[in-house]
């Protein structure tokens, strides 16, 4: 099933962002590039916090967020409560990132992960349904925090 999906970098990452959103469009998915266009040095918050917005506004059904290691990017992003942003490193992990946390947001590292791996931890994650039931409970805790201290 085709999905509409946002997809930023930093500098670091653009040569696989470009190479991801022509696969995904070859797939039959709606991409939107939210930059850089480019490789001069940019701040990844700032692409992060870009993602996350149009994440969080519904603008788009998925996110695709990725730096040189996935780590900055992915910290940026999860700064929204909206969003369940998940490194990732392989297929397992972006599989369960959806069916267990209901993650929106994929990030992986660009210099830690080959294209061929991307691509599969992106097939998984967009073919993965969040499975709902008990973990539902946790996914709803992950944006209201108090709820989950009253329960510790």
């Amino acid at each position: 099933m085709p999905h509409s999906i946002a997809i930023a970098s930093d500098h670091a990452a653009v040569e696989l962002k470009s190479i991801l959103l022509g696969w995904l469009e070859e797939q039959g998915h709606s991409v939107k590039d939210l930059g850089p266009y480019s490789t001069d040095s940019v701040d990844y918050p700032d692409f992060g916090y870009k993602l996350a917005e149009t994440v969080a506004e519904g603008n788009v059904d998925f996110g695709v967020a990725l730096c040189g290691s996935g780590i900055g990017i992915s910290i940026a992003v999860n700064r929204n409560p909206a969003c369940r942003c998940a490194l990732v490193s392989d297929n397992l992990s972006a599989r369960l990132s959806r069916e267990h946390n209901d993650a929106n947001v994929i990030a992986m590292g660009a210099r830690l992960i080959g294209v061929d791996t991307a691509k599969d931890c992106l097939a998984a994650f967009l073919a993965t349904p969040f499975s709902g039931d008990r973990h539902q409970r946790r996914v709803d805790k992950l944006s209201q925090p108090s709820a989950a201290k009253e329960n510790a």
